[in-house]
């Protein structure tokens, strides 16, 4: 049960990710304008539950996964997770670091201005489909920082729109 519970999707449909980056988006924003620091808390567990099982413990991944994509008119389109989950991942950091800077030591000012990050990297995902924590997960692979095994489709992120989707996990290949 550990191992299944403790995963992350891999592919990962984008439509979804889009979906849950609107959720994002609205929660920071609500925080922020509302002026409701306890939020940062509820934001930060989502990254995080989303980081260690994918949308399984998450409330946004399960309202996007299981009742509002299954609604919408848009075809499933399929990436690769390992970008997708160090994109939660900077999320986790940068949410957490909201949510200790508010509740830990009443810092609004600057846990909203760090959730004003979140929220604009939550926006290019969500409307214009720029995964901002996937394109530096590209970087650090040309770096060589992260190696090829880590995630084989990803070895051209740049075309994971291509004719042929990822549909299987990856496989590491051969230097």
């Amino acid at each position: 049960m550990r191992a299944s519970l403790f995963s992350f999707p891999n592919p990962v449909n984008e439509v979804a990710a889009r979906v849950v980056a609107g959720g994002v988006v609205a929660l920071s924003v609500a925080t922020i304008v509302l002026d409701q620091p306890w939020l940062t808390a509820v934001i930060a567990y989502g990254f995080v539950a989303r980081v260690l099982t994918g949308p399984k413990l998450s409330p946004l991944g399960l309202l996007a996964t299981r009742v509002i994509v299954p609604r919408l008119p848009a075809r499933e389109k399929l990436v690769p997770g390992a970008p997708k989950r160090f994109a939660q991942g900077i999320g986790a950091v940068l949410s957490t670091t909201a949510a200790v800077l508010a509740l830990g030591f009443g810092q609004h000012v600057a846990a909203y201005a760090v959730l004003g990050a979140v929220a604009v990297a939550a926006t290019l995902e969500s409307v214009f489909g720029f995964c901002v924590g996937c394109t530096i997960f590209a970087g650090l692979m040309r770096l060589g920082w992260v190696p090829e095994e880590v995630c084989a489709e990803c070895n051209d992120i740049w075309n994971r729109g291509a004719t042929s989707p990822v549909s299987r996990p990856a496989r590491p290949q051969p230097r």
